[in-house]
């Protein structure tokens, strides 16, 4: 990564998220006011229309608002704004765009392996998920009223997304393979090094109550 950045980083889009929100708001706001609607399913990351000519879907699905509802829309998008500038600051603009884009890969697959249409909403989740990874202990005010830590809030998305997991049909299951994909590239040795670190913390404190029980046992039987 390190060798990627520094030589493709002047290609970096600076400030990504700024205009996926951009365009979210535009679409959303035209939608809003035209008299019968804008067709949004133009834009949906439909693998057959691609396959038809519409490339277009490969990257606008990405801008498809994620709600209809005025108030719903400001906070989410809002949010999108703190969680992608806040791992642009961490990272760089390189290291999150190339996040986003293997997350636009892995959406990409999935749907060409289902046949089924897809939005970004899963994509931006994973956003979250790095948000919560990097900054834990993170508050936001939940409905601008409720303040919450970030990795609670996490942990409720990854609950939320194993249910869908398990229940849903294949296009949802590779939908949230897709949405983590990008997650576990980026944090997968770091949550694997830190689970062997802890198994081997609790072995050695097992071994060492265990010997100290032992030293207990041999004096008590000097007393003897």
């Amino acid at each position: 990564m390190n060798k990627l950045e520094f030589k493709y980083r002047r290609y970096a889009i600076k400030n990504l998220i700024f205009y996926i929100i951009a365009f979210n708001a535009l679409i959303f706001v035209l939608d809003f006011v035209v008299p019968r609607g804008v067709s949004l399913d133009v834009l949906v990351l439909y693998p057959r229309l691609v396959l038809q000519g519409e490339v277009w879907r490969l990257v606008t699905y990405i801008f498809l608002p994620p709600s209809s509802s005025p108030i719903w829309i400001i906070f989410i998008l809002y949010f999108y704004y703190l969680v992608g500038t806040g791992l642009e600051q961490a990272w760089g603009a390189f290291r999150f765009n190339v996040y986003y884009i293997l997350g636009m890969i892995g959406t990409t697959i999935a749907a060409f392996i289902t046949g089924a249409g897809y939005t970004g909403v899963y994509l931006n989740l994973s956003l979250f998920f790095a948000f919560a990874h990097l900054f834990p202990d993170f508050q936001i005010l939940l409905f601008f009223i409720l303040p919450i830590k970030v990795k609670y809030l996490a942990w409720l998305n990854w609950i939320l997304l194993g249910v869908t997991v398990f229940t849903m049909p294949l296009p949802h299951k590779l939908a949230v393979v897709a949405a983590v994909l990008n997650y576990l590239v980026f944090f997968g040795p770091d949550i694997y090094r830190n689970i062997r670190l802890r198994r081997r913390v609790q072995l050695n404190r097992k071994k060492f109550f265990s010997e100290v029980r032992k030293g207990q046992r041999n004096a008590r039987r000097r007393d003897d």
